[in-house]
């Protein structure tokens, strides 16, 4: 085994130091069984010479029964300890693996997903995790295994006959050689077969999450088809490791009966002159199957920690990522925030070289202000949300909450303290009770039902077969866009938070309905910050403020009607987007 595949199980270390004593006691029953298995071939031998001699009587023949049998119930027993002992030390490795992998994926930024397949994560989080619990549990049993009771084995062996002994591990240097080579084309496989598991996960997610368009557009021949190009390439890589392991298995038998070839030969013939006893030779030939079974769970323990390592590289290059965004090491704050943010001198840029996507931002929005920022598609609102709840970044210095530049607060306070309610609403496949409480887990019934009351869609949900504990389906599926909204927006009305922010999340609404959440919110928003991006006429009239950016500039600013008076770009998009209002209420 390559040692670059052996260093990437330090991994574990932490968790090999936790297990420490379940593994060292199940590693000591396991020796303890090998040793009993040991002692067996002997009672036989002697239970042999006597019955060869003939000086044997049946109360002796029944001891040897007796010492056989005590040594299987020691076998069974201590068998037992070390399964329960390794494996279970195992599964409690997978766990905390498996919770590491997954905290660790909360704190990569939004980028890393934008370019990973989710089918990839999977299959990390499913089967590498588990190609590793099985490296370390039976991979590990079967080398300490090989390594005891081969060691042990041979001793028994040279110390019945030491030339005998040396002719029947003749084979064993070429077992070595054989196997170094099918452990490094079984890794080189086996990684090109976890590839091709992740897209197969990822080509299945992707057809089952887009089964409406494909049903629409009448692909589900297609589909079908580039599902059975992927699972055909996953079955060649399959079948070539499995070519592989139809090769090695047979050579390490052949090699095995080799030398029980040799010894029944050469031992037999050394029984017939009297070298050895019959007993003896019989305790010889046992101890030679013994040895087949070490030499054969080398194979498996090298496919196992093989395909183990290769799995553990995968997941530690995931590991290996660092966030963009991170607490800084200046991040002590813990003050609660208040609500007043100021901008100086915004600029971000794609980093590109291309023209920036916010240039030279000033702002100063007052504690309790209410703000609503319009402008076209692609003027920057959405990404100034994005900003200010640090899913992206910020240069230093040019975001400041309460005085205190953004930097200094810890994530987790920060967005703790922020109702953020996005422009793409994501809900989960839960009830709309566990949807809503989401950012408080620990929220009452009555906390629950007034944040929906507020957000103007418990009527709906009471209409619902299963009222609040209804399951929606995947991202809230089951429901309209418009619920979909307004259920996100009851989550964030449920944290309770200083400052509000509302990124288009009532496009999806009507007119009537977006006038009464705005009616319910009015009395939340109260002493809140809150900064309202809108398309709609209605927030615009209930805005302390307006701000107007245009390519990524603030254009204008102002309330509604000093800015209808500039007669300037607000003024434009207000009577664009008031004749679309009117033509949506004749239609209705």
């Amino acid at each position: 085994m390559e040692m670059e595949g052996i260093k990437s199980f330090k991994t574990l270390k932490e968790d090999l130091i936790q297990n420490r004593w379940r593994i060292l006691t199940g590693l000591a029953a396991l020796l303890i069984v090998d040793v009993l298995q040991l002692l067996i071939p002997r009672v036989v031998k002697h239970a042999i010479d006597d019955l060869t001699s003939g000086d044997i009587a049946s109360p002796l023949l029944l001891i040897y029964g007796l010492q056989i049998l005590v040594l299987a119930l020691g076998i069974g027993g201590f068998r037992y300890v070390w399964r329960y002992l390794l494996l279970g030390a195992s599964r409690r490795m997978e766990k905390a693996l498996r919770d590491r992998f997954f905290l660790h994926l909360q704190t990569l930024s939004p980028s890393y997903f934008s370019r990973t397949k989710i089918g990839d994560l999977m299959a990390h989080a499913i089967n590498d995790i588990e190609s590793v619990r099985m490296a370390m549990a039976l991979g590990l049993v079967f080398i300490v295994d090989t390594i005891i009771l081969g060691i042990l084995t041979l001793f028994f062996m040279v110390y019945i006959h030491p030339l005998l002994t040396l002719y029947a591990v003749l084979p064993m240097p070429l077992i070595t050689v054989i196997t170094l080579f099918f452990s490094r084309t079984i890794h080189k496989r086996y990684e090109g077969l976890q590839k091709t598991f992740s897209q197969l996960t990822e080509r299945v997610r992707e057809s089952i999450a887009g089964i409406r368009v494909v049903r629409a557009y009448v692909q589900e021949e297609s589909e079908k088809e580039k599902l059975s190009r992927v699972s055909r390439d996953y079955v060649k890589k399959n079948v070539s490791i499995t070519r592989i392991w139809g090769m090695f298995f047979p050579l390490l038998l052949f090699l095995s009966n080799l030398s029980m070839a040799l010894v029944l030969y050469l031992g037999g013939r050394l029984t017939i002159l009297h070298s050895i006893s019959t007993g003896d030779f019989v305790a010889f030939m046992s101890y030679l199957g013994m040895l087949a079974w070490p030499m054969m769970a080398l194979g498996w323990a090298i496919n196992m920690i093989q395909r183990g390592a290769a799995s553990m590289g995968r997941i530690n290059r995931i590991l290996g990522e660092a966030p963009e965004i991170s607490d800084a090491p200046e991040a002590t704050t813990s003050n609660p925030l208040k609500g007043r943010i100021e901008i100086k001198g915004l600029t971000v840029s794609s980093g590109n070289g291309e023209t920036p996507i916010l240039e030279d931002i000033h702002l100063n929005i007052r504690q309790g202000e209410k703000v609503v920022i319009v402008g076209r598609t692609g003027s920057g609102k959405t990404v100034l949300c994005h900003l200010l709840v640090r899913m992206m970044e910020s240069p230093e210095g040019s975001i400041f909450f309460d005085g205190i530049e953004i930097h200094r607060f810890p994530l987790k306070l920060l967005r703790g303290e922020i109702g953020y309610v996005p422009q793409d609403t994501f809900l989960f496949s839960d009830t709309i009770r566990e949807n809503i409480a989401f950012g408080k887990p620990g929220a009452s019934c009555e906390e629950v039902e007034g944040a929906a009351r507020m957000a103007q869609i418990d009527d709906e949900i009471r209409g619902f077969p299963a009222g609040m504990d209804t399951v929606i389906g995947e991202k809230g599926i089951t429901l309209s866009g418009g619920q979909r909204q307004r259920v996100a927006i009851a989550r964030a009305i449920l944290m309770n938070p200083p400052i509000f922010i509302l990124d288009d999340g009532l496009s999806s609404v009507d007119i009537q309905t977006e006038e009464r959440i705005l009616d319910g919110l009015e009395k939340f928003l109260r002493g809140k910050t809150s900064i309202l991006v809108t398309h709609r006429i209605a927030p615009l009239r209930r805005a302390d403020r307006i701000i107007v950016l245009e390519e990524g500039r603030v254009a204008e600013m102002g309330d509604h009607l000093s800015l209808l008076s500039k007669g300037g770009i607000y003024a434009k998009l207000y009577r664009e987007r008031e004749m679309e209002e009117e033509m949506e209420k004749e239609s209705g």
